[in-house]
């Protein structure tokens, strides 16, 4: 500093022990020490987290640096400046004489400045008849030149703690890619495991973080994570390593004969086909596929299961978790016996009545429960109603998928799952 004593702050300000040390460490600075002022200024802008300011502060702060008239901070050309507070307002984008004081103070009780006031307070400069400045009353930059190596080595510790919560995120991200791919792949390979509770398990955990975790929660998440996809891999090529020891005995066991399979005209409501045909007609049929359905229990017994409804063209398409399906389309559950699906014979008869409703005839249903198989092409409804929006005609988007599936050309499974991202409730979050 300036001077070897204390100095207390103008008018009603009071003194602190805060000033008091940030004075006395100001008073060590070593002989001839200097530092650039923009390099320690960029420095302050990293470790601000650490020292307690705000951005508004640095920009004070960088205010006060530009009327320091050297490039190097050094008690040889003098550390107060004195400017006013308009001055500072202009070369700080026109900010508020009242909101420029009260960051002043904050940078003050942060120990980066000293407020060096002359008797009436005022900010000036006595100078010699030479025009050197002999004393200097205003705001010390002596803290900065002080605390240099503390600033500096703040700052490389929040750059430090930054790159590592980058690099996290990175891991991360590739270990939820990771997980979502091989998911993906077991269920559309039909891969044994109840890869619904998988995946929901994956998206509990990924839920969980939010939109700026920590580095302590994103190495949580990670370890949890990896430990997941650790098990899925283990779980996937143990049953790779058995099917490669069984050859192709273990295809023929699974081939399925069956001259008379269940008909989608079980479940599909009688249509009047005719031009003339009436609206009320056909909304009626709406309500028909339940009343058949509770008529058939009554007389061929109950309905089989979706993994055992057997199809005579269906075979080339994997079932999958009715759980996943519901997950990826909720709004299906809406058309289901009193409102809700909680098995595949309700999940059939609520797409019999989307059928109607999308203006799918039952010509084409018909055609994809015969080639896809009643449960798949169910689901198959199900992901079109999701996306009706999108679809200019229901009925030839179906026949389409039927003619590919068909020719083996399709595949339930990524669109299922797509779907299954796209409403996932964390839709959009970092990762």
């Amino acid at each position: 500093m300036e001077s070897g004593s204390v100095t207390t702050p103008f008018g009603r300000r009071a003194m602190t022990f805060g000033m008091l040390a940030s004075q006395a460490a100001a008073r060590k600075i070593e002989p001839g020490r200097s530092i650039d002022k923009w390099k320690l200024y960029r420095a302050l802008c990293e470790a601000k987290p650490l020292l307690g300011i705000t951005d508004r502060a640095l920009a004070i702060l960088n205010a006060l640096l530009s009327f320091y008239p050297k490039g190097e901070l050094s008690e040889d050309n003098g550390l107060v400046v004195f400017p006013s507070n308009a001055q500072l307002s202009l070369r700080a984008h026109g900010m508020a004489e009242q909101t420029i004081r009260r960051h002043l103070a904050t940078l003050i009780e942060a120990g980066l400045l000293i407020r060096k006031d002359s008797p009436n307070g005022k900010r000036y400069a006595r100078k010699e008849q030479d025009g050197e400045i002999r004393e200097a009353f205003g705001f010390s930059l002596a803290p900065l030149l002080a605390r240099a190596d503390e600033i500096e080595r703040l700052a490389a510790e929040v750059v430090a703690e930054r790159l590592q919560l980058q690099r996290l995120k990175e891991r991360l991200t590739l270990c939820r890619r990771d997980i979502a791919k091989l998911i993906e792949m077991a269920v559309e390979e039909g891969a044994a495991g109840d890869w619904s509770e998988i995946h929901l398990h994956f998206r509990d955990v990924v839920e969980r973080l939010r939109r700026s975790p920590s580095a302590e929660t994103v190495a949580g998440a990670l370890d949890e994570l990896e430990l997941l996809r650790e098990e899925i891999v283990n779980q996937l090529e143990m049953q790779a390593k058995s099917q490669n020891e069984s050859g192709n005995a273990q295809h023929s066991e699974r081939h399925i004969q069956n001259s008379n399979p269940h008909s989608i005209i079980e479940f599909e409501p009688s249509f009047e086909t005719k031009q003339a045909a009436r609206a009320e007609d056909r909304s009626a049929g709406w309500a028909e596929p339940m009343a058949r359905i509770t008529a058939d229990d009554g007389k061929g017994g109950p309905l089989p299961a979706a993994s055992s409804v057997p199809t005579a063209h269906g075979g080339g398409l994997k079932s999958f978790p009715l759980g996943l399906v519901l997950q990826a389309c909720p709004e299906i559950s809406a058309y289901g016996p009193q409102g809700a699906v909680s098995t595949w014979r309700d999940l059939m008869a609520a797409a019999v009545v989307v059928r109607s409703m999308l203006g799918v005839s039952p010509s084409a249903y018909e055609q994809a429960c015969e080639v896809m198989g009643p449960e798949n092409a169910a689901t198959v409804l199900a992901c079109v109603l999701e996306r009706a929006g999108h679809i200019n005609s229901a009925g030839g988007y179906l026949r389409d998928l039927t003619r590919r599936a068909e020719r083996g050309e399709f595949a339930i499974g990524p669109m299922l799952m797509a779907l299954a991202r796209a409403n996932s409730p964390i839709r959009g979050k970092t990762g």
